[in-house]
């Protein structure tokens, strides 16, 4: 099986040859550490030596992808403190639909495609990960702030919805015109939305209900017509929306973040599975920076013991920090790759 065949068999939970394992998207100061650790000289020779059977490629990542006559980034978020006077919550004070509407929203007529298109193309046999980042959960919060937004929900819900309404359109118009070019160029629609906290959700259920899943469940929707599985990222401790998620055609959940409450992989197993594909799972925010390579190895293990062959291997957050030493992130990869045709698959 390629890398493309191997993990769409395990998000349809179907039989693969062996496990698939994704290394997720390092920080940046993580990729000197691996390159003089595995003898590599950049990113694509890395994740072949590794057999790394994913790319995410994300029209967000390369420059140029929106071109505002006035430079600007749709929902633009401060990155600097310089940017956060200027960009804190510019509907922090929206107490109207009227204000919604006169606000400058932005314009897929902008958005440009062609440099994510080449790089999708000039992928090899691997599965693609894609699609806009489509992240309107957080977009919203940035907008009102985030204690607004909370605040929002219960003093002026239409004006939550209508900004809800104008984020959600511009991700799907743009996501519509991504996916008519991209066709089966890729294979998965990833978007991200961190509903947890380490505890539980950042809403209520009857929130989620409202505010989130109307237009998430269109979302996910719009990913399958256009032929693509489905996959979430969502951090934290999200367990109370996962029967949701999966109602409303979530095929794999990622990135199971293991110390979160009730999400460790025997309660999501218990829970749902095989109802569900699951990606990540291996713990990051302690295992993978304090253990020993052999521990790392005994959880992999573990974990892939109890998802199965629902499973594909891969931290329990994409953006390894150069905090985990190289030698945990070898000895992760090693597990995920024993005894490569399980029990399961036989």
């Amino acid at each position: 099986m390629t890398g493309r065949e191997r993990v769409r068999a395990i998000i349809s939970r179907m039989p693969a040859d062996r496990p698939a394992f994704w290394l997720g998207n390092p920080h940046a100061d993580s990729w000197p550490i691996y390159h003089h650790y595995f003898h590599t000289e950049n990113e694509e020779e890395l994740r072949l030596k590794i057999k790394d059977d994913m790319r995410w490629i994300c029209p967000q990542f390369f420059p140029g992808f929106y071109r505002d006559p006035l430079g600007r980034a749709p929902f633009s978020r401060p990155r600097s403190p310089k940017q956060k006077d200027a960009l804190l919550a510019p509907l922090a004070d929206c107490e109207s639909i009227d204000e919604v509407e006169a606000f400058d929203w932005p314009d897929p007529a902008y958005l440009h495609f062609d440099d994510t298109i080449a790089a999708l193309r000039n992928t090899g046999n691997f599965y693609r990960l894609s699609g806009m980042w489509t992240s309107f959960y957080h977009d919203v919060m940035f907008l009102f702030g985030m204690e607004n937004y909370l605040i929002k929900m219960y003093t002026d819900p239409d004006v939550v919805e209508a900004v809800t309404r104008h984020v959600c359109e511009f991700y799907f118009a743009a996501n519509r015109l991504f996916f008519e070019r991209a066709g089966d160029l890729m294979d998965g629609f990833f978007f991200g939305n961190d509903f947890g906290t380490q505890q539980d959700l950042i809403i209520g259920p009857e929130q989620f209900d409202r505010f989130i899943m109307p237009w998430f469940r269109k979302f996910t929707e719009q990913g399958h017509h256009h032929g693509y599985q489905v996959i979430l990222h969502s951090c934290g401790a999200v367990h109370k929306v996962i029967d949701r998620l999966i109602d409303a055609g979530v095929d794999c959940l990622h990135p199971i973040q293991a110390k979160a409450h009730n999400m460790d992989a025997a309660i999501l197993a218990r829970d749902f599975g095989g109802r569900i594909a699951f990606m990540g799972g291996i713990d990051t925010q302690d295992l993978l920076i304090n253990a020993t390579p052999e521990a790392v190895k005994e959880d992999v293990r573990r974990v892939k013991k109890i998802l199965g062959p629902h499973l594909i291997v891969s931290p329990s957050h994409e953006a390894l920090l150069p905090n985990i030493p190289p030698q945990n992130v070898e000895a992760m990869i090693e597990a995920a790759f024993e005894n490569e045709i399980s029990e399961n698959n036989q």
